[in-house]
Parts: structure tokens; C-alpha cells; sequence
């Protein structure tokens, strides 16, 4: 969290976050213990469309487990389980209505055993969906494995920018510059995963490496000279 906040440009020490972040679980729990909150958030829309999901940030810890109207998109209730358990999952799924008192209109889940026989005990009358993200990501599995064997050969082919850079080490002029610049755009294409199946990483990174040699090949064709700075942009945009 704290490198995301340098990253946008706010200059934060790293004590304070976990301060803020303390400040924003106790006025989380308190909006969500807010039953008259929780009353007015459906009221405009007269029904809830609810989505269910969990994280468990490791083995054999408790998980987080989230209920949101997708209609209003808001939390309505989130708590901490030992297990997930068609009992846990199904007593948690009963508090909403009660609090809410609007007619449900349908589920979304991950569409795990355990949550689809929660869902279907505690409202048996309720459409139940499986997420639209999940089912992307499972009918993507066999693009994105190709993807990921596409960048890992990829990669092999544009290695040992470090020696380059080391023999580069201690010259200060305009043609240094350029191939360091190169090297670091390289080196940040490798690094720099996308978010399958939408962001394929593979195919990110052919692009990258892609408009980087055509920034190159730019620069071979003006020749040796102070312009030649202009390849040290980082993707070869507007090189």
C-alpha cells in the first residue's frame, strides 16, 4: 500500500499506513453494523442482486468473506470464517435479508459446491449465477497457458542486458545513454505481467519488445548524435 501511494505521487511515510489502514477497518465496521445504512441502500433499486466471494490470505487462516449489491455497489456485510462450510456460508448469506427487508433478486458466486448449496438452502426461490469474471477465466485457461509459454520463449531470446549495461559502466555519453535506455525498457518489459485473460502478458510483452526494435531501428537510421537520446523512451512511443 505504501508503494502504491508513491507511485501516485504522495509522499507518505510507511508507519503512517498501517495507522490509516486501522482507522479504515473500524469505519468499515462500523458502516456495516449500521442497520439503518444497510436499510436505505436497496431502497431506490426496491431489490438486491447480491454477489458472494471470499479470500483467505493464507492456508489454515480465516477467511474474508464479502457480501455486495451489485445493483447499489455496496458492502452490505463482510466477516471472518474458521471455514467455509455450507452452514458457515449459509448462516452468513441469511443475516442480509433480515436486515434488509427488499426481495432478492438473484446471486453471483464463483459458483464453488459449498456456496452453491449455501445459496440454494438459504434462498431456494433465487436465481443463482456463476460470475461472468470466473467463467471468462476458465473458458481462457487454454489461451492463457499458450500466452504464458509464448512469453517464457520470448524472454529467452532478449536476456543479458546486464553485461551490456556493465561494460557500459562509467561512460557519460549521448550513445551510452540510449542503449541504457533500451536496456531498462527491456528489462521492465520482462518484468511487467498483465492480468489474464483480458491483459495477456505474452502478448504485452511482444508489443513492448516490438515497438522497442522499431525504436531502434529508428535510431540506427539517424545515425550517432545527440538526438539519439530520444530512444531512451521506454516503449520506442514517439521515438
Amino acid at each position: 500500500m505504501h508503494q502504491h501511494w508513491l507511485d501516485r505521487g504522495v509522499a507518505i511515510a510507511p508507519r503512517t499506513v498501517p495507522h490509516l489502514r486501522e482507522r479504515d477497518d473500524a469505519l468499515l465496521t462500523l458502516s456495516l453494523t449500521d442497520t439503518a445504512r444497510l436499510q436505505r441502500i436497496p431502497q431506490a433499486q426496491g431489490r438486491i442482486i447480491l454477489a458472494l466471494d471470499g479470500l483467505q490470505p493464507d492456508v489454515g487462516h480465516e477467511g474474508l468473506w464479502g457480501l455486495r449489491d451489485c445493483l447499489a455497489g455496496a458492502v452490505l456485510l463482510a466477516r471472518s470464517l474458521l471455514s467455509a462450510t455450507q452452514e458457515d456460508l449459509t448462516a452468513l448469506l441469511t443475516e442480509v435479508p433480515q436486515a434488509l427487508r427488499v426481495p432478492m433478486a438473484g446471486v453471483i458466486s464463483e459458483g464453488q459446491r459449498a456456496i452453491r448449496r449455501a445459496v440454494a438452502h438459504a434462498f431456494p426461490a433465487v436465481p443463482h449465477q456463476r460470475c461472468h469474471c470466473h467463467d471468462l477465466q476458465e473458458a481462457a485457461k487454454p489461451i492463457s497457458e499458450a500466452d504464458r509459454h509464448a512469453k517464457k520463449e520470448r524472454k529467452k531470446r532478449v536476456r543479458g542486458g546486464r553485461p551490456l549495461e556493465r561494460r557500459l559502466a562509467g561512460r557519460r555519453d549521448p550513445e551510452a545513454a540510449v542503449v541504457r535506455g533500451y536496456c531498462a525498457a527491456v528489462r521492465s518489459a520482462l518484468t511487467d505481467d498483465g492480468r489474464p485473460p483480458l491483459d495477456a502478458s505474452g502478448l504485452k510483452l511482444h508489443d513492448r519488445l516490438t515497438a522497442s526494435a522499431a525504436s531502434l531501428e529508428r535510431v540506427e537510421t539517424r545515425g550517432p548524435g545527440p538526438r539519439s537520446c530520444v530512444g531512451c523512451r521506454p516503449y520506442g512511443s514517439g521515438a
